[in-house]
């Protein structure tokens, strides 16, 4: 596998990683009735959700001007967590509002 590819692949998995993760602590921030710091934690959450996405355009972009992007299982594990974060932070952002209409 290529180094270069590898590299790449695996940035999308902690980006997605990391917005899931911060999606969750603003939840538990909400519940907790700290509404600013849930507010600050979903900003940084969509802040790595973008660089997720970015790395994953950015292979659609190499696929579509001729470079085949290699289909394996590090590719598809990346594009499960990019796909479960950004399912975790709309989740969580209708929980917050959510709590936020309860307090």
């Amino acid at each position: 596998m290529d180094r270069d590819f590898e590299t790449t692949v695996m940035e999308a998995i902690v980006q997605a990683g990391d917005a899931r993760s911060l999606a969750l602590q603003a939840v538990r921030e909400a519940r907790l009735g700290n509404r600013e710091e849930a507010e600050h934690l979903l900003e940084e959450c969509d802040a790595a959700m973008l660089r997720a996405h970015e790395v994953q355009t950015s292979l659609i972009r190499s696929e579509l001007e001729g470079e085949p992007v290699q289909m394996n299982l590090l590719m598809v594990h990346a594009q499960d967590h990019v796909m479960n974060a950004m399912t975790v932070k709309d989740l969580a952002a209708e929980i917050i509002a959510i709590l936020g209409e309860r307090h």
